[in-house]
Formats: C-alpha cells, sequence, structure tokens
C-alpha cells in the first residue's frame, strides 16, 4: 500500500506563486521518479516536471524558467514551486511516483488524487 498526498493548491492571481507538497507513505523501499503532471479542462494530462532520485530534472518547455521541482528523498516528498503563474497554467495537478520497488519487489506505478491550482487573470 502506497498513498500520495498532495496540498498546495488553490486560487492566485497572474503573476503569484504557489508550492505545492507530495508525501508518499505507506509500504515501498524506495521511489526511482516523482513528478508533477497537470490536466486542464478538456485537455490530456500533461508532465509539468520530473525528477530522479539523483536529482536530474526535466520540464515542460511552457513552465521552463518559471518552475521548480525538488525533492527530499529521507522525507519521501516531492514539492513544486511555481513562479510568475499564468492563467493557462490553470489544471489539476497531479503527484506521480514512477518506478516504486514495492516489499514485494515490483516496480509500480502511483498517483496522487490531484490538488487544483486556478490562476486568474
Amino acid at each position: 500500500q502506497v498513498q500520495l498526498d498532495e496540498s498546495g493548491g488553490g486560487l492566485v492571481q497572474a503573476g503569484g506563486s504557489l508550492r505545492l507538497s507530495c508525501v508518499a507513505s505507506g509500504s515501498f523501499l524506495s521511489i526511482d521518479d516523482m513528478g508533477w503532471y497537470r490536466q486542464a479542462p478538456g485537455k490530456q494530462r500533461e508532465l509539468v516536471a520530473e525528477i530522479t532520485s539523483g536529482g536530474m530534472t526535466n520540464y515542460a518547455d511552457s513552465v521552463k524558467g518559471r518552475f521548480t521541482i525538488s525533492r527530499d528523498n529521507a522525507k519521501n516528498t516531492v514539492y513544486l514551486q511555481m513562479n510568475s503563474l499564468k492563467p493557462e497554467d490553470t489544471a489539476v495537478y497531479y503527484c506521480n511516483a514512477d518506478r516504486v520497488l514495492t516489499r514485494t519487489y515490483r516496480y509500480l506505478d502511483f498517483w496522487g488524487q490531484g490538488t487544483l491550482v486556478t490562476v486568474s487573470s
């Protein structure tokens, strides 16, 4: 059993900032990759940012220079610092943990329930 608990979403004006947090809990041995995805109304879910256990990061072109992903391996937590927010950033943001090594020595993926970010113009 693995759960991802997201927090930090809310309503913010354009140009503002938010920080999303995601804490992984339950029975697992390690998590290789963690990331944030988002899904806007009527759109497909897309990758926003991802980070490996070693700290290598990757960002969607639309958020480069504005968003920063980080993780605390000791706390099994991943963060997404979002600055200079734009109305087009409005979406439900989902935390993802990829290649989670479970107690049964299987690599599985897990998703959070999502947190809504609304950016007003």
